[in-house]
């Protein structure tokens, strides 16, 4: 059951217990970490008498709450048909959860889709905002950018770029510290006139955003880490997104199979083993945690569908980030100006 709360305000976390490929083995394994190593307190939405099984006697389990949520919403359900008709689903209970404010964030491994719709029925936008936009970090050769939208919107207007921009700085801003954030317009080339109607209209746009605007960047600059917000329509973001997720493993294992193709290789593979296990973990997508969904009035993390505990856990974090730095606000003061 929700505890009620007592003295000072802490900050609550609803997970969604049931949404994600290793559910709920994986989802409560990471919120239990949370709440050991970081103190968060968690909610975890689901099937109470199998979470409970889950959940006691566990280091962490003091901090972990539970709701009932009977539904699961699967990953290959209708995203809006199944927000609408498993309303006591562990994915609707969540977001309801931060719409009642006894929960100040929601964060779901689970169908990316009826995530989103859960959070606009449920949660709303903030006022202003055309549309959210699934936001992600993407490891650089500097750190890492923030890409969005990366899914959310597959058809853009160029207004809802300018948004994302907007967005993007903030957050980049606010909660990852990046000081006067460089914001990028994905294109063909760098020239103004470049890219279709959406580009060229939302380039123009951009000039007068309010953001630090250096112009397009193409795709091979991604990587670089010269720019800190990359901004673009949902369609090419996923498509970004999936073929450096895709690039990064295939090189992993290229240098996996070269290690061990002669003895003078794997002699200086176990010299670099240190240098490999860094950059193996800064291409982990497990490390990031999840994708916060920017525009939405209130804190959601959108994590990958195929996270482990590490990944929930790095989630939580992100989510308990949020929330104390208060982007929403943030964003919603930008929105009303």
């Amino acid at each position: 059951m929700l505890q009620e709360r007592e003295g000072p305000r802490l900050t609550r976390i609803a997970v969604d217990a049931f949404g994600g490929d290793y559910a709920p083995e994986q989802i409560v394994e990471g919120a239990l970490l949370a709440a050991d190593k970081e103190g968060i307190t968690v909610v975890l939405t689901g099937n109470e008498s199998r979470l409970k099984s889950l959940v006691a006697g566990r280091a962490g389990s003091n901090r972990v709450e539970i709701v009932h949520a009977p539904e699961v919403v699967q990953m290959d359900d209708e995203p809006v048909a199944a927000v609408r008709a498993k309303t006591d689903s562990s994915l609707v209970q969540g977001a309801r959860l931060v719409r009642e404010g006894k929960a100040d964030a929601l964060v779901s491994a689970g169908n990316t889709g009826a995530s989103l719709a859960a959070a606009l029925f449920n949660i709303g936008r903030i006022k202003g905002v055309e549309r959210p936009a699934i936001s992600t970090l993407m490891p650089t050769a500097k750190g890492f950018s923030l890409v969005l939208d990366v899914g959310a919107n597959v058809d853009c207007r160029p207004s809802m770029l300018v948004q994302f921009a907007q967005m993007g700085s903030i957050y980049a801003s606010e909660v990852l510290k990046v000081s006067n954030p460089r914001v990028g317009l994905l294109n063909v080339g760098h020239e103004p006139g470049k890219g279709n109607q959406l580009a060229k209209e939302a380039f123009d746009l951009l000039q007068d955003a309010g953001v630090n605007f250096i112009g397009n960047v193409e795709g091979r600059e991604v990587p670089s880490g010269n720019v800190d917000v990359i901004i673009c329509d949902g369609f090419v973001g996923n498509v970004v997104l999936k073929l450096a997720e895709g690039l990064g493993a295939t090189l992993l294992n290229m240098i996996k199979t070269e290690a061990k193709s002669s003895l003078a290789a794997t002699a200086g593979a176990l010299l670099m083993k240190p240098g490999f296990r860094r950059i193996k973990k800064r291409m982990d997508p497990n490390e990031y945690g999840g994708a916060p969904l920017l525009g939405i009035n209130g804190v959601v993390i959108i994590a990958h569908g195929g996270s482990n505990a590490k990944a929930i856990y790095n989630a939580i974090r992100v989510a308990r980030d949020g929330v104390q730095n208060n982007y929403v606000g943030i964003i919603a003061e930008k929105m009303a100006h």
